[in-house]
């Protein structure tokens, strides 16, 4: 074997380096980012926050999403190790005990409801804390290995982050925070199965009822078609509750279409790049979604 083809080394790190960024990866930064954009953006539909309200409501947000996050990794050791995308998380390669990510996990989510309730306010720390315990106790103890529809419910869990922006601005539950998310509810099921379909394979292998795996890759399709009609409808609700413009209009319009044609496209003709580049389309199109209703209100 020559030297251009021999293994590369793995990197060696400093323990308390890698400890740090270990627990790092436990709180899921990749997945936590769209959900502090819908916050953040969600501040700036409900008013003019300042960069300290920001700072603050962003941080206490990404302290509970981070802790669920953790102890999500906690409870999954024993599925992820079978999982080749996720057998070298910390807790299943050993670099990090089982007992240190719950501990972990737990203590982010009680800071996180100390630092919002005694910076920002107690309405905004409740919805933050709701956010927690319904993505660990209801999609990840009770619904994820037991029903196909884990992530339909489950998936309020990440709808939260937006109600959590809007009370930190507002301190209220209003029917444009509750429209807010409803959208991010709606996008979660046509988003996950188009991943789901992408990894069925690997659900399978640890017996996690995904809706490819029980019902078929068809049906997922159908599903997917199906939520995404839903998802567009229910963008054009803010258009009454928050009496958004043409510029939001057209611009939900327009990615609700491309959407709806590339789910449509997925549906007649499936493969997995179409799957994948419908997947990743999902993550652009709620990020501009929530950026339209700021460009229209604010510029």
């Amino acid at each position: 074997m020559s030297a251009t083809s021999a293994a590369v080394p793995a990197v060696v790190r400093p323990r308390g380096v890698q400890l740090a960024l270990d627990l790092f990866e436990l709180t899921k930064p990749k997945v936590q980012s769209l959900l502090l954009l819908t916050t953040v953006t969600a501040m700036y539909v409900a008013g003019l926050p300042s960069l300290q309200l920001i700072a603050l409501t962003v941080l206490g947000g990404a302290m509970s999403a981070g802790g669920a996050g953790a102890v999500n990794h906690w409870y999954d050791r024993d599925i992820d190790i079978q999982m080749g995308r996720t057998a070298n998380r910390p807790v299943p390669s050993g670099r990090i005990s089982p007992a240190l990510a719950l501990g972990w996990g737990m203590f982010l989510a009680a800071a996180s409801v100390l630092l919002l309730g005694l910076t920002v306010n107690w309405l905004a720390a409740g919805l933050s804390f709701a956010g927690f315990v319904w993505y660990v106790f209801i999609y990840t103890f009770w619904l994820k290995r037991r029903t196909p529809q884990n992530i339909v419910i489950g998936g309020a869990a990440g709808a939260f982050p937006p109600m959590v922006g809007w009370a930190a601005v507002q301190g209220n539950v209003t029917a444009t925070s509750v429209a807010l998310f409803a959208i991010v509810f709606l996008w979660t099921p046509p988003h996950f199965f188009a991943l789901s379909l992408l990894m069925k394979d690997e659900y399978a292998k640890v017996n996690v009822p995904m809706m490819p795996v029980v019902r078929g890759e068809e049906h997922t399709r159908n599903w997917i078609v199906g939520g995404t009609i839903v998802l567009i409808l229910s963008t054009l609700v803010p258009i009454f509750t928050a009496h958004m413009g043409g510029r939001y209009i057209s611009s939900v319009l327009i990615l609700g279409a491309v959407f709806l044609i590339g789910a449509e496209l997925l549906r007649r003709r499936p493969s997995r790049a179409l799957a994948l580049r419908v997947y990743l389309f999902s993550l652009l199109y709620l990020a501009l979604v929530f950026g339209a209703m700021v460009c229209d209100l604010r510029l």
